[in-house]
């Protein structure tokens, strides 16, 4: 291994860029992650309302911090989730030779893998929480109504959830949570390094920040529009409550995207998948952003080679 390879592998750098990048994001777009979950719980005969129709009824009916609960989930699941993602991605390109990333195989393979990693060691147990948290429907400019939810912040609700239900109910729905996580990455990955492969060949150089961003965003949104009906079955799953001695109504990923199929019509399959995209795609496109920023600055800082998600 040359010095100059050695050099390239900076896990801490991976780690901090990437921990940045999810806590500028997930700050920035959380009110459309709020407001596709509430679509996508909405039962047969429910309203048909849209992303814009649903934001206004939510800051009506419960103020306008309604559309952050349970950002407290997601910031104590998106800082360790980006760097664990980003930090993981690179491990895996090097166990499969590939830091360059020129084998496209071998960069869909290590997004893959990444976003399993990710989905198992961070996103299921916060993502419980949160759509604990975001399927409240509460004013949060009553003070007798917050005084009366159940799930408050995200650590009194993971500890409820495992006095209630045990601890495996913060790993329910694991599998289409997997599924999604590490299909999304490994398109993501790997459309992004394509494009920016391409589009630096043809500048001749190192590309600007709107430039990393349109990349970043057009590349987020490709899983997403593909796996939707695995994130409304991962949405079902984790909102109900199984107590003991207790029929649970969604089962699994297959039993549970036949039922809704079946009750609600396979479109129901794509609830929500329109706020999905409007806050996937441009965060991603921040998330790159961020990342590749950070990177380069604490790169030039610490006086490595320049670390970028496609060396």
């Amino acid at each position: 291994m040359s010095k100059d390879q050695r050099k390239n592998k900076n896990p801490i750098i991976h780690l901090i860029s990437g921990g940045v990048a999810g806590a500028v994001e997930s700050s920035t777009l959380f009110p459309l992650d709020t407001v596709k979950t509430r679509m996508q719980l909405r039962a047969k005969g429910g309203s048909k309302f849209g992303p814009f129709v649903t934001a206004q009824r939510i800051v009506r009916n419960e103020g306008l911090f309604a559309l952050y609960k349970g950002l407290t989930a997601v910031m104590a699941g998106i800082v360790p989730k980006m760097a664990v993602r980003f930090t993981s991605f690179d491990i895996y390109k090097q166990w499969l030779g590939c830091t360059d990333g020129k084998n496209k195989g071998s960069v869909f393979l290590a997004g893959l893998g990444s976003g399993i990693t990710e989905a198992v060691a961070v996103v299921t147990p916060a993502e419980v929480c949160k759509i604990r948290m975001q399927a409240q429907y509460h004013s949060m400019i009553d003070p007798e109504q917050m005084a009366r939810r159940k799930y408050r912040n995200v650590f009194q609700t993971a500890a409820l959830i495992v006095k209630e239900e045990g601890i495996g109910a913060l790993y329910k729905g694991v599998v289409p949570t997997t599924m999604r996580q590490g299909c999304n990455q490994a398109v993501n990955f790997t459309v992004y390094q394509m494009f920016k492969s391409k589009w630096e060949a043809r500048k001749g150089g190192e590309l600007a920040s709107w430039q990393i961003m349109m990349i970043g965003g057009l590349s987020g949104g490709m899983g997403p529009a593909v796996n939707n009906p695995l994130d409304v079955v991962k949405t079902r799953l984790q909102k109900q409550v199984v107590l003991p001695n207790t029929e649970p109504k969604y089962k699994g990923l297959f039993q549970g995207i036949g039922l809704i199929a079946k009750e609600e019509g396979i479109m129901a399959l794509w609830k929500g998948l329109t706020p999905r995209l409007l806050r996937i795609m441009p965060g991603q496109a921040i998330t790159f952003g961020t990342y590749e920023f950070v990177a380069k600055n604490l790169n030039q800082a610490a006086g490595f080679k320049k670390s970028s998600v496609v060396h």
